[in-house]
């Protein structure tokens, strides 16, 4: 069966034993997984048979969250982390078609080096890399880099703009022809086309160039997942692929349509972008077995890990009553993500203790339980009617929630024509459906061939 729109990508996002905050504690959780490369190699495995995309590695520069309300630290599984990148490159050895993407942030790097790496992992998975671009936004990470707090965060976006534009202009340092590599004559590589940046900006002095080849793919694919106007704006200009996060079709059409209207004055068509909203999936051959799965992570759930949750957004509101409605908060520590929080609890009359159980399954992303055709039901509307592009999977738990959506998922997607029964290619920007990237200097270089000049 075929459908309108052709098969979409999906990824998968790796919160090392899983997206749900109790997944350390399901019964088929490895025990000390989230430093055992061979459960990143199992679950791997996992995606790539069932043809995903995306593996997608969270990070941030520090352990993440206050222990706020006191003792809520102390629960969660998410205060350790391999970096990401030199976990990629291994996992790299493990793969032969997967994308591999890493979260990375503009805030406490320099583009040289992030530059260098990615094009590094692009080189060793063959044309598999993607970064996905942040602004750290936490008092903890900038005490791991001098500073008492994080930065304004009209600071954060102009310096990750610039940081964006070094960065690809780096990755452009050579045209994919420039290494000759001649024994005979003894020439290495061609000097003119080898391209000094010597960037000069508010933020960077960069001279270059790379130290690094031309990548397989050109250069890695960018990510985002900004919700401001400003996060909007730097996705609209340079992204490739959004993390987006909305639990209705509503939310995810307003975001959608809001990105998607930007990308024209900065030149872009609106096909080089993939916004891929998130989705928690809990399938099972029935409802009933479906809600078996989702309520056995529920009631390893301890409320002090959503008031935890929610803190990081929204400020501490351990001192409300659980089981009382949700407050009419006005001030947050997250604006956009906060307001999200808030708003949509409060439009549903949801008590702060469903709040908390509600944020620790999903955190604001769009939640499924049922068969396989009940989820693809929700994903295929979506898609369709163009609130998605794709969409980024969110296991509960590691690595059998994965397993679920592949064995049941996908083959009910496979037969809807929504999904591809094959890779088409090899690189990560084929399999995205996106355009080859052409480096700068060799465009320039045929646009005054084909004047003449």
């Amino acid at each position: 069966m075929a459908n309108a729109r052709g098969p979409m990508p999906l990824g998968v996002f790796i919160g090392s034993l899983g997206y749900h905050m109790a997944s350390w504690r399901h019964p088929d959780a490895p025990v000390g997984g989230e430093m055992d490369l061979q459960h990143f190699v199992n679950t791997l495995r996992v995606a790539e048979r069932g043809k995903l995309d995306i593996f997608f590695l969270p990070d941030g520069s520090g352990v993440r969250g206050r222990d706020e309300p006191r003792g809520a630290l102390s629960r969660s599984s998410r205060n350790i982390q391999f970096e990401p990148i030199t976990l990629l490159c291994a996992l790299a050895m493990a793969s032969s078609h997967i994308g591999l993407m890493a979260t990375a942030s503009t805030s406490y790097n320099e583009p040289f080096n992030i530059a260098r790496k990615f094009a590094s992992l692009d080189h060793i998975s063959g044309g598999r890399a993607g970064w996905n671009v942040v602004t750290s936004r936490t008092e903890m990470e900038a005490q791991n880099f001098g500073l008492d707090k994080e930065l304004p965060a009209d600071q954060r976006y102009a310096r990750a703009a610039e940081f964006v534009e070094v960065v690809c202009g780096l990755w452009d340092s050579w045209e994919q022809d420039a290494f000759i590599r001649d024994k005979q004559s003894g020439i290495f590589y061609d000097p003119d086309r080898m391209h000094m940046l010597e960037h000069k900006g508010t933020h960077f002095s960069v001279r270059g160039p790379l130290n690094i080849a031309g990548t397989p793919q050109g250069r890695p694919i960018l990510a985002q997942a900004g919700a401001s106007p400003a996060g909007q704006e730097l996705a609209a200009a340079t992204a490739e692929v959004i993390y987006a996060a909305a639990s209705t079709f509503e939310e995810a059409k307003t975001y959608y349509d809001s990105v998607k209207g930007r990308m024209a004055k900065y030149g872009r068509p609106m096909d080089h972008l993939k916004i891929m909203p998130g989705v928690m999936a809990f399938p099972g051959r029935t409802r009933q077995e479906a809600q078996d799965k989702y309520d056995l992570l529920q009631d390893l759930l301890d409320p002090i890990l959503g008031l935890a949750k929610i803190a990081e957004s929204v400020g501490d509101l351990s001192g409300y009553a659980l089981d009382e409605l949700v407050p009419d908060v006005s001030d947050f520590r997250n604006l956009n993500r906060g307001k999200l929080i808030i708003d949509q609890a409060r439009r549903r009359n949801m008590t702060l203790r469903q709040l908390c159980v509600s944020v620790s399954a999903s955190y604001g992303h769009g939640q499924i339980i049922g068969t396989p055709g009940d989820i693809v039901d929700q994903m295929e509307d979506w898609y369709l009617r163009e609130a998605a592009d794709g969409f980024n999977i969110l296991p509960p738990h590691l690595p059998g929630g994965l397993a679920d959506v592949v064995d049941m998922v996908v083959p009910e997607m496979q037969r809807r024509g929504l999904f591809k029964i094959d890779y088409a290619g090899r690189t990560l920007r084929e399999n995205l459906g996106l355009p080859p990237h052409v480096n700068r200097y060799a465009a320039q270089r045929g646009a005054h061939r084909a004047a003449g000049e």
